[in-house]
């Protein structure tokens, strides 16, 4: 598991790189480009399955994708998302863990503060990404976490023993700019921003978000790098105009 004295490295001196992926040929792209990490999200319950949150997602589907993921990404780490409900023991953890590198993850992600189950996958030689802030398996709605000071308090306190417990790098999400910079500095782990602003030690977006394929997701932190959804309907256009007037399949398209 080298991937993860790479991560570390790179704090404070160059940015970590992560995007998910949900299936082989998008693995493919990205492992082609030289990103740091890939991560199969259950993010996929909402961009893959329709659901409004993560919460309907099960192992059974996560490892579907991390098996998919596994087959088109042959150089990048991949790192599988642990869903709701599949660590809420220290074994249960572990066991599920275990199952997602032999479905070709090289480690794990586990939502909130979980001192026994990450100690014990940890202690089994599992790379743990850890994961505070605004949490997806637990929040009722999707809105800023740590604005109260309160909150901040127990975010902050939460990252310092996520860093003590030896995850290889924590995801802060949905966050204010100072308490991100503030658990940055505080903590030996690389960051990992997501709504987090630019003081983190790395970034990761939802790739149908980056892409511009998912128009009804609007957070503030997402930024559109294309706008697939036009490129796939002007694609489809073309294709129904086409077929529609016989111009397609022409003769370079047919077989002899």
């Amino acid at each position: 598991m080298e991937f993860q004295h790479e991560i570390r490295r790179k704090k404070g001196k160059e940015k970590i790189i992560v995007l998910t992926a949900y299936d082989c040929q998008m693995a493919e792209v990205l492992d082609e480009t030289g990103i740091d990490l890939i991560l199969v999200g259950d993010s996929l319950g909402m961009v893959v399955q329709g659901h409004n949150d993560t919460k309907s997602v099960t192992m059974m589907d996560m490892l579907y994708h991390v098996k998919a993921v596994a087959k088109g990404a042959k150089n990048t780490p991949i790192i599988g998302d642990m869903p709701i409900n599949s660590c809420n023991t220290a074994e249960k953890g572990l066991r599920n863990a275990e199952q997602f590198l032999k479905a070709g993850a090289d480690g794990v992600k586990i939502e909130g503060n979980r001192p026994k189950v990450i100690s014990a996958l940890i202690e089994a030689e599992i790379p743990v990404m850890g994961h505070v802030g605004m949490l997806p398996q637990m929040a009722e709605t999707y809105h800023v976490k740590g604005k109260k000071p309160e909150e901040a308090e127990e975010i902050f306190r939460d990252a310092l023993d996520l860093d003590r417990l030896g995850v290889f790098s924590m995801v802060l999400e949905c966050i204010p700019e100072n308490l991100a910079r503030k658990i940055t500095d505080h903590v030996k782990t690389p960051t990992i921003g997501i709504g987090a602003g630019k003081y983190c030690d790395g970034q990761v977006l939802v790739i149908n978000d980056m892409l511009g394929l998912n128009l009804k997701f609007k957070p503030k932190y997402v930024k559109r790098y294309a706008d697939l959804n036009k490129v796939v309907k002007d694609a489809v256009t073309s294709f129904m105009k086409e077929v529609s007037v016989g111009k397609y399949p022409d003769e370079e398209h047919t077989y002899h």
